[in-house]
């Protein structure tokens, strides 16, 4: 349903160090470089950051968050780490997320600019 997405940032180098280093937990690379964007993915971009200079940080009140599929509860955590190394937030630790339907393994971060990015898996037991 979703082909790609992009956030926006106010440092395109900033940005784009602590995206190589957090979604390589996920694997996806940078696949593409132009003067104000990256698109990182595993085939073709999927996740693209903008620049947006001027931009103030992202509210928390904003609401909105992208969440990427993870293949296992250790990439998670690794991209959790990672984001923590490369300058992110933590805005929710690794770990199981019960709930009515389903149960969920997740992490949360934001970057630099208050993106808030959440990886998750679907543990079997």
């Amino acid at each position: 349903m979703i082909d790609h997405i992009s956030v926006g940032v106010s440092d395109l180098d900033r940005a784009a160090r602590f995206y190589e280093a957090t979604l390589a937990a996920l694997g996806l690379t940078r696949l593409v470089t132009r003067p104000r964007t990256v698109g990182f993915g595993k085939a073709y971009p999927e996740f693209w950051i903008n620049l947006r200079e001027g931009m103030p940080r992202v509210s928390p009140e904003s609401g909105v968050h992208i969440c990427l599929r993870a293949k296992t509860t250790d990439e998670i955590d690794a991209f959790h780490a990672a984001a923590l190394s490369a300058g992110g937030a933590s805005d929710g630790a690794p770990g199981i997320r019960p709930h009515d339907r389903v149960r969920y393994y997740a992490a949360f971060v934001t970057d630099p600019d208050g993106n808030r990015i959440e990886a998750v898996t679907f543990p079997m037991t």
